[in-house]
């Protein structure tokens, strides 16, 4: 069981509980103003959290909302949309959010061509969850990667075909529970400045 740390996003505009062992990208490098990234420091998962323009129709739904989280996993994804499988995706209630919030999750791996001799993950599993919020022309991505690299992991816990997820997906999936029980939105106004 992980531990987590309450942590403010966007100046304390938003705040999420995140796991302890994750940090602040923006203590190391330069992070574009839309976005928070932690990196887990014993691994190589990271959850990135990204405020971005609202995509597609308006109004929401299964059929409009689905088409706005393809669009945002593909924007992820860039040009290698054939290299994806998405294996499961849900509707999502988070705790601190407005109940009539639209929000979905969406379980993917991306596998890369492979490559000989790359240090290259085997595959990158995508635990990502969409938050609409329409009045505000805005949609909030909450992406967590979960490289899989040969010896990091253990092989034969991992089928999604028949639903093995293995430790490190299960520990991103309690990461999103997690985030999706504690994300709350403190100054609506953030959504004004973007």
């Amino acid at each position: 069981m992980s531990t987590f740390t309450s942590t403010p996003l966007f100046g304390g505009a938003l705040i999420v509980d995140l796991p302890s062992n994750f940090a602040d990208v923006s203590t190391i490098r330069q992070v574009p103003d839309h976005q928070e990234v932690f990196l887990d420091k014993d691994g190589f998962s990271s959850i990135i959290f990204d405020i971005t323009e609202r995509v597609g129709l308006a109004g929401t739904g299964p059929a409009i909302d689905g088409a706005a989280l393809t669009t945002h996993l593909e924007d992820i994804v860039d040009s290698d949309i054939d290299t994806v499988k998405v294996w499961n995706t849900s509707n999502t209630q988070f705790s601190k959010l407005p109940e009539e919030t639209p929000a979905y999750t969406l379980i993917a791996t991306q596998t890369p061509p492979p490559e000989p001799g790359s240090k290259s993950p085997d595959f990158t599993a995508i635990v990502l969850t969409l938050i609409r919020l329409e009045r505000e022309k805005t949609d909030i991505l909450v992406t967590i990667n979960v490289p899989h690299i040969k010896g990091e992991y253990s092989a034969e816990e991992v089928d999604m075909q028949v639903g093995k997820q293995g430790k490190l997906i299960e520990n991103a999936v309690e990461y999103a529970a997690k985030i999706w029980e504690t994300f709350k939105i403190k100054d609506w106004g953030l959504f004004n400045e973007v």
